[in-house]
Protein backbone atom coordinates (compact mmCIF):
# COMPACT_ATOMS: atom_id res chain seq x y z
CA UNK A 1 0.00 0.00 0.00
CA UNK A 2 1.21 3.23 -1.39
CA UNK A 3 1.40 6.21 1.53
CA UNK A 4 1.02 8.81 -1.22
CA UNK A 5 -1.84 8.71 -4.07
CA UNK A 6 -1.53 10.10 -7.15
CA UNK A 7 -4.58 12.71 -7.59
CA UNK A 8 -6.52 11.60 -10.46
CA UNK A 9 -7.79 14.47 -12.61
CA UNK A 10 -11.09 13.80 -13.54
CA UNK A 11 -12.02 13.28 -17.53
CA UNK A 12 -13.23 16.78 -19.15
CA UNK A 13 -16.56 17.08 -19.45
CA UNK A 14 -16.92 18.64 -23.00
CA UNK A 15 -20.35 18.83 -23.69
CA UNK A 16 -20.91 20.81 -20.21
CA UNK A 17 -17.58 22.41 -21.19
CA UNK A 18 -19.55 23.38 -24.42
CA UNK A 19 -22.79 24.65 -22.76
CA UNK A 20 -20.49 26.81 -20.06
CA UNK A 21 -18.74 28.83 -23.00
CA UNK A 22 -21.85 29.54 -24.98
CA UNK A 23 -23.55 30.84 -22.19
CA UNK A 24 -20.34 32.56 -21.04
CA UNK A 25 -20.05 33.89 -24.62
CA UNK A 26 -23.08 36.07 -24.20
CA UNK A 27 -22.54 37.32 -20.92
CA UNK A 28 -19.25 38.73 -22.08
CA UNK A 29 -20.90 39.81 -25.35
CA UNK A 30 -22.43 41.87 -23.27
CA UNK A 31 -19.52 43.30 -21.12
CA UNK A 32 -17.92 43.63 -24.18
CA UNK A 33 -20.92 46.30 -25.86
CA UNK A 34 -21.06 47.48 -22.53
CA UNK A 35 -17.50 48.73 -22.38
CA UNK A 36 -17.23 50.39 -25.58
CA UNK A 37 -19.82 52.55 -24.63
CA UNK A 38 -17.95 53.58 -22.40
CA UNK A 39 -14.38 53.81 -24.33
CA UNK A 40 -15.17 53.71 -27.93
CA UNK A 41 -12.63 52.34 -29.88
CA UNK A 42 -13.42 54.05 -32.70
CA UNK A 43 -14.83 57.70 -34.31
CA UNK A 44 -18.02 57.99 -35.39
CA UNK A 45 -16.72 58.15 -38.40
CA UNK A 46 -14.80 54.84 -38.55
CA UNK A 47 -18.61 53.12 -37.10
CA UNK A 48 -20.17 54.27 -39.80
CA UNK A 49 -18.93 50.92 -41.07
CA UNK A 50 -17.92 49.14 -38.21
CA UNK A 51 -15.69 46.20 -38.64
CA UNK A 52 -17.72 43.27 -38.90
CA UNK A 53 -19.40 45.01 -41.62
CA UNK A 54 -16.32 45.71 -43.52
CA UNK A 55 -15.36 42.46 -42.98
CA UNK A 56 -18.34 40.94 -44.34
CA UNK A 57 -18.34 43.61 -47.09
CA UNK A 58 -14.85 42.09 -48.11
CA UNK A 59 -16.63 38.71 -48.24
CA UNK A 60 -19.07 39.74 -50.62
CA UNK A 61 -22.38 40.86 -48.18
CA UNK A 62 -23.76 43.54 -50.24
CA UNK A 63 -23.83 46.82 -47.91
CA UNK A 64 -27.78 46.45 -47.86
CA UNK A 65 -27.05 43.32 -45.40
CA UNK A 66 -24.24 44.22 -43.33
CA UNK A 67 -26.21 47.65 -42.59
CA UNK A 68 -29.87 45.98 -41.89
CA UNK A 69 -30.56 47.47 -38.62
CA UNK A 70 -34.08 46.69 -36.52
CA UNK A 71 -35.80 49.51 -34.46
CA UNK A 72 -35.89 49.44 -30.21
CA UNK A 73 -36.95 52.29 -28.98
CA UNK A 74 -36.56 54.34 -31.65
CA UNK A 75 -33.06 53.28 -32.29
CA UNK A 76 -31.80 52.07 -35.68
CA UNK A 77 -29.91 48.71 -34.41
CA UNK A 78 -27.72 47.02 -36.35
CA UNK A 79 -28.56 43.20 -35.74
CA UNK A 80 -26.18 41.86 -38.39
CA UNK A 81 -23.28 43.60 -36.67
CA UNK A 82 -24.70 42.08 -33.23
CA UNK A 83 -24.86 38.33 -34.62
CA UNK A 84 -21.11 38.68 -35.66
CA UNK A 85 -20.07 40.61 -32.34
CA UNK A 86 -22.06 37.62 -30.47
CA UNK A 87 -20.51 35.07 -32.86
CA UNK A 88 -17.29 35.98 -32.16
CA UNK A 89 -17.48 36.23 -28.20
CA UNK A 90 -19.23 32.87 -27.83
CA UNK A 91 -16.87 30.89 -30.42
CA UNK A 92 -13.92 32.44 -28.55
CA UNK A 93 -15.41 31.57 -25.06
CA UNK A 94 -15.96 28.04 -26.31
CA UNK A 95 -12.94 27.92 -27.41
CA UNK A 96 -11.36 29.24 -24.47
CA UNK A 97 -13.21 26.74 -22.17
CA UNK A 98 -12.40 23.76 -23.89
CA UNK A 99 -8.95 24.01 -24.62
CA UNK A 100 -8.85 24.93 -20.72
CA UNK A 101 -9.99 21.45 -20.27
CA UNK A 102 -6.86 20.32 -21.30
CA UNK A 103 -4.50 23.07 -20.58
CA UNK A 104 -5.38 25.08 -17.37
CA UNK A 105 -1.84 27.19 -18.17
CA UNK A 106 -4.82 28.97 -21.27
CA UNK A 107 -6.57 30.73 -17.87
CA UNK A 108 -3.50 32.68 -17.02
CA UNK A 109 -4.22 36.07 -15.30
CA UNK A 110 -8.04 34.78 -15.02
CA UNK A 111 -8.03 34.67 -18.85
CA UNK A 112 -6.67 38.45 -19.17
CA UNK A 113 -3.80 36.75 -21.24
CA UNK A 114 -6.03 35.04 -23.79
CA UNK A 115 -8.05 37.95 -24.30
CA UNK A 116 -4.69 40.30 -24.99
CA UNK A 117 -3.33 37.53 -27.55
CA UNK A 118 -7.13 37.45 -29.30
CA UNK A 119 -6.90 41.25 -29.52
CA UNK A 120 -3.81 41.29 -30.81
CA UNK A 121 -3.78 38.51 -33.16
CA UNK A 122 -6.99 40.03 -34.86
CA UNK A 123 -7.09 44.06 -34.11
CA UNK A 124 -3.19 44.61 -34.55
CA UNK A 125 -2.22 41.11 -36.79
CA UNK A 126 -5.48 39.81 -38.93
CA UNK A 127 -7.48 42.96 -39.76
CA UNK A 128 -4.98 45.06 -40.77
CA UNK A 129 -3.44 42.49 -42.93
CA UNK A 130 -7.02 42.15 -44.35
CA UNK A 131 -7.37 45.53 -44.77
CA UNK A 132 -10.64 45.54 -42.31
CA UNK A 133 -9.20 48.24 -39.93
CA UNK A 134 -6.32 50.46 -40.44
CA UNK A 135 -2.89 49.11 -39.63
CA UNK A 136 -1.93 48.93 -36.14
CA UNK A 137 0.42 52.38 -36.40
CA UNK A 138 -2.27 54.15 -38.01
CA UNK A 139 -5.33 53.26 -35.13
CA UNK A 140 -5.52 56.26 -32.96
CA UNK A 141 -4.00 55.23 -29.00
CA UNK A 142 -7.82 55.55 -27.96
CA UNK A 143 -8.55 52.60 -30.21
CA UNK A 144 -5.77 50.18 -28.93
CA UNK A 145 -6.73 51.15 -24.83
CA UNK A 146 -10.27 50.68 -25.38
CA UNK A 147 -9.93 47.29 -27.39
CA UNK A 148 -7.03 45.97 -25.40
CA UNK A 149 -8.25 46.84 -22.00
CA UNK A 150 -11.84 45.41 -23.30
CA UNK A 151 -10.63 42.37 -24.28
CA UNK A 152 -9.32 41.91 -20.90
CA UNK A 153 -12.79 42.45 -19.02
CA UNK A 154 -14.00 40.56 -21.89
CA UNK A 155 -12.26 37.08 -20.74
CA UNK A 156 -12.13 37.67 -17.52
CA UNK A 157 -15.97 37.53 -17.84
CA UNK A 158 -15.28 34.83 -19.82
CA UNK A 159 -13.30 32.94 -17.13
CA UNK A 160 -15.70 33.75 -14.28
CA UNK A 161 -18.85 32.55 -16.05
CA UNK A 162 -17.61 29.33 -17.83
CA UNK A 163 -16.20 28.56 -14.53
CA UNK A 164 -19.05 28.65 -12.07
CA UNK A 165 -21.48 27.39 -14.78
CA UNK A 166 -19.49 24.36 -15.92
CA UNK A 167 -18.83 23.68 -11.78
CA UNK A 168 -22.36 23.55 -11.59
CA UNK A 169 -23.04 21.41 -14.45
CA UNK A 170 -20.51 19.14 -13.53
CA UNK A 171 -22.08 18.80 -10.19
CA UNK A 172 -25.44 18.12 -11.09
CA UNK A 173 -24.10 15.14 -13.14
CA UNK A 174 -23.19 13.28 -9.90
Amino acid sequence: MSLFKKKVKPSPNLKAAIVAGIAAGVVSGLVKFGWENVLPPRTPERDATNPPQKLLQQLGIPESVTHSTYQYSDHDLPWVSYAVHFGFSTSFAVLYEVLAQYEPKIKAGGGSVFGLAVWAAFHLGIMPAMKTVPSAKDQPAEEHVSEALGHVAWMWTNDVIADEVYRRLIQTKK
